[in-house]
């Protein structure tokens, strides 16, 4: 292979961490003359030895303080010691084997490693060095410790593979556990859910059979923009228009009363009290973007098909330093009105999440559920089975770590229709609400009501740091207790 191609692989490798190509260039220079140009060496499990270096130089400058160091692929395990490959005049890491015992380079070309549980380690005690072939014939020299450091852990892809790109996970303060949880693509019902997905419930009004190729290169919009009132909500570039957006967000951060429908039997409050249930607090009537689908004539790069494709932007997990536990950042420049994700989460109906809340101790709770109440002002009277609800704390995907944020949050969240014209289930999507720079965090409003003392989420402390956050009351008062 040529030295261009791997020095890109390389590079492609560091950058689905977030981290700069000028910053990885001298470290990668360094382990090729350490290692005498032994690409393998370098390549082995996914460039273990260049990601263990580079946070090694960052380490050495002072730029982190570090007590430990883990490198981990899909694997939630912690390295327990510091591995350090020394020269006279610089440093570098070691890579990392495999082996469920002590090896010797010339078995596996690596320099020597003991592993226990899947993780790498070393004694402090143990120095070793030993002969090798000519492509080690610099490692040989190398003497291995290791010192006690704090932790620093990294997932590669907490996807798995499920998603189009590569999310990170990155955590530089090793004082959390990572939350268990199964990482989905898409949404699944729980149990007693009813979602009815059939091409025979959509119209031929209510899709676009005729079409071919791109619905946005028609002069005349298609059947399916008829929801946003006959014109598409995404631009030919894949973002929001700004009229729609702007009447998104207008509605969430400055409903009035006329967005608003009341139930004449709550969902919410008969899961509650089934014999005698509270009065509804009303449901904010929401826009909807309807999404091309199956029965369209279109193709799957459809302008108007981009919840669906998935995830495009560039995510990174961390553990934040607020007291607000993990969070999402982007990795690259996002303008306004770029998708970013979809909630993904089991589909439950509100009396099943009430039960599984007051089962709870509150422990396991990472997420806060979404309802999908949106429309549910279409009928008088909801069913139990058809009033759902999105609950992310056992199964997920990556936005169940973006954290919440009082009124100015840089997402919003806005419901889409694809597979069914049925308002009882539909995704939710988040968007960008204004540009954002990369390494910023999202964030988006949940909608908490933090005067629902009656939610079974009660507990939730608000950290947004916003000027408008809506749990002012709440911490003026556990101000005065502690006074």
């Amino acid at each position: 292979m040529a030295t261009n191609e791997r020095v890109r692989r390389a590079f492609n490798a560091t950058r689905a961490l977030g981290i700069p190509d000028q910053e990885v260039k001298p470290v990668l220079k360094h382990l090729l003359r350490l290692f005498d140009n032994n690409w393998e060496l370098i390549e082995s499990e996914d460039y273990r030895a260049l990601i263990d270096a580079y946070f090694e130089l960052k380490e050495d400058k002072g730029v982190q303080d570090k007590e430990n160091v883990v490198v981990e692929h899909g694997e939630s395990s912690r390295l327990s010691k510091r591995l350090r490959l020394q020269e006279p005049e610089d440093q570098a890491s070691s890579t990392k084997g495999n082996s469920t015992q002590i090896l010797s380079p010339e078995e596996n070309q690596k320099p020597m490693v003991n592993i226990r549980e899947g993780v790498t380690f070393l004694n402090k005690k143990d120095s070793i060095s030993s002969g090798c072939s000519n492509s080690c014939n610099k490692v040989q020299q190398q003497s291995v410790t290791c010192e006690r450091k704090r932790p620093f852990r990294i997932i590669t892809d907490i996807t798995k593979g499920t998603e189009n790109v590569k999310i990170s996970l990155v955590d530089e303060i090793g004082n959390q556990d990572l939350p268990k949880f199964t990482y989905m693509p898409g949404n699944v019902i729980y149990q007693d859910a009813y979602v009815h997905i059939s091409l025979a419930r959509i119209a031929d009004e209510h899709c676009c059979s005729g079409c071919s190729g791109d619905c946005l290169s028609l002069q005349i919009p298609c059947a399916c923009a008829h929801e946003t009132g006959g014109e598409f909500a995404y631009t030919p570039e894949g973002q929001l228009r700004e009229e729609f957006l702007q009447a998104c967000m207008s509605m969430k951060q400055e409903p009035q009363e006329h967005h608003f429908v009341y139930c004449q039997d709550c969902p919410l409050e008969r899961s509650k009290n089934e014999h005698k249930p509270e009065k509804c607090n009303g449901h904010l009537v929401r826009k909807f973007i309807k999404e091309c689908w199956r029965k369209c004539g279109c193709d799957i790069q459809c302008g108007n098909r981009v919840v669906q494709r998935g995830i495009a932007c560039k995510l990174q997990v961390f553990l934040t330093g607020e007291g607000k536990g993990w969070g999402v950042k982007t990795l690259q420049d996002l303008p306004k009105g770029t998708f970013v994700c979809e909630y993904i989460g089991e589909i439950l109906t509100n009396t099943e999440l009430y039960e599984r809340n007051m089962k709870s101790s509150g422990r396991e709770r990472h997420t806060y559920p979404v309802t999908l109440d949106a429309d549910w002002g279409s009928e008088r009277i909801l069913k139990d089975e058809e009033a759902l609800c999105l609950d992310a704390t056992f199964c997920g995907n990556v936005a169940r770590f973006i954290n919440h944020r009082c009124f100015d949050a840089n997402l919003i969240d806005i419901p889409v229709e694809v597979e069914t014209p049925d308002r009882h289930y539909y995704h939710l999507a988040l968007f960008t609400a204004r540009d954002v720079r990369a390494s910023e965090e999202l964030t988006w409003d949940y909608g908490i009501d933090f005067d629902d003392h009656e939610h079974p989420i009660k507990a939730f402390q608000c950290h947004c740091g916003s000027a408008f956050c809506r749990d002012v009351k709440r911490k003026r008062k556990r101000l005065a207790m502690h006074r």
